[in-house]
């Protein structure tokens, strides 16, 4: 996982503009009106019976159960099958932080989803400010890079996980389960999540993976070793991670 300088200022600044953007769509009549409407044209002009289908299961795809299911499986996978311990801990993390994450923002802007009669699979809530579906295909998405990040693959990863967010971002407007700002209200809150996780696991959990004795089993101590051999230069293992508790602290609030 990648270290971001001022990770704290910039996860407090957008989740900061993700409230203020919900309050404000769903408070106001300065967003709400164009929201709708735009909800509406898409509904009126796009809809089409199989593609019903098709947007439907898109959105199951990353509903709360099989993002569950898939984050279990990708973790394990990791973990269990190969063996990458390090891996799987700060995947699991950035997807779990990063999806739950719209649960406080849910909390806090509590907006009214769009009017039932329009969706094909009407939710109940006043919880549609972020989009929890969208947010975890953005979590996902950015944990699938941090993955690849390294190799000569994540050009087409990152094509590939913006595509996907765009497509479930799309297939929730189209159902009628959420507003344009929902979605991009998801990729705020979630993006915030994101850059906290990077700082904490940098600055204060790697250092101390090896505290868990369950990790032992699954080559952590091989898997550190090789994230701290230098690569074309470059080192896996950020500075913050490999400091002293002394350079930790001071990295802590940037």
């Amino acid at each position: 996982m990648p270290y971001v300088r001022h990770w704290l200022r910039n996860s407090i600044l957008l989740f900061v503009a993700a409230i203020v953007l919900g309050l404000v769509a769903a408070h106001t009549n300065v967003i709400q009106p164009h929201d709708l409407s735009l909800d509406r044209t898409i509904q009126t002009n796009a809809r089409t019976g199989w593609l019903n289908h098709v947007m439907m299961g898109v959105s199951y795809c990353a509903s709360p159960v099989a993002g569950v299911i898939i984050l279990v499986v990708w973790s394990g996978w990791l973990l269990v099958i190969r063996r990458r311990p390090v891996r799987a801990v700060a995947t699991f993390l950035v997807v779990a932080i990063g999806w739950n994450s719209t649960q406080v923002a849910k909390a806090i802007v509590a907006r009214e989803r769009p009017p039932r009669q329009f969706s094909l699979d009407p939710e109940i809530g006043s919880n549609s400010f972020p989009s929890g579906h969208t947010a975890f295909t953005v979590a996902a998405a950015v944990a699938a890079y941090f993955l690849f990040r390294e190799s000569r693959h994540r050009r087409k990863v990152a094509v590939i996980g913006v595509f996907a967010v765009l497509l479930v971002a799309f297939s929730r407007m189209y159902i009628g389960a959420h507003y344009p700002t929902d979605t991009l209200g998801s990729v705020l809150v979630a993006g915030s999540a994101i850059f906290f996780v990077t700082g904490v696991w940098n600055v204060w959990l790697l250092p101390r993976l090896d505290r868990l004795p369950l990790l032992a089993g699954f080559g952590l101590a091989r898997e550190m070793e090789e994230l701290e051999e230098p690569r074309g230069g470059r080192r896996s293992v950020p500075a913050p991670a490999r400091a002293s508790g002394g350079r930790h602290r001071r990295h802590a609030g940037r």
